[in-house]
């Protein structure tokens, strides 16, 4: 499954870039003041971002839900990479504030 039309634009390019090489494009997809919560750990502003990106394997996606909820939209993905534990499956992506042009708020966790 890859992120259908209905889902935001803004999340199909993050989507789209997320499993690139880093790029600055990608860290443009976030508001100055975003947030970025990985692993139980919070990434504040587009520095922090921009580190913790660089710090975390590039890895593939395959989207297996996209959900619509009162409090954002939910993307469901198998990620694959170099990492322990590689493939896993059910990562959930929970952007919960964004627009047309930036994400304020993403929580990625299982």
């Amino acid at each position: 499954m890859t992120v259908t039309q209905a889902a935001p634009a803004i999340i199909r390019r993050y989507f789209e870039l997320a499993g690139r090489p880093d790029s600055e494009d990608y860290v443009a997809l976030f508001a100055e003041d975003a947030v970025v919560e990985d692993e139980s750990n919070e990434y504040r502003g587009i520095e922090a971002i921009r580190a913790w990106r660089r710090a975390v394997p590039l890895v593939s996606y395959e989207i297996t839900d996209v959900e619509d909820t009162p409090a954002g939209t939910v993307v469901t993905a198998t990620i694959t990479g170099d990492f322990p534990g590689s493939p896993f499956a059910g990562l959930r992506y929970r952007f919960s504030d964004y627009d047309d042009t930036a994400i304020r708020q993403l929580r990625i966790a299982p």
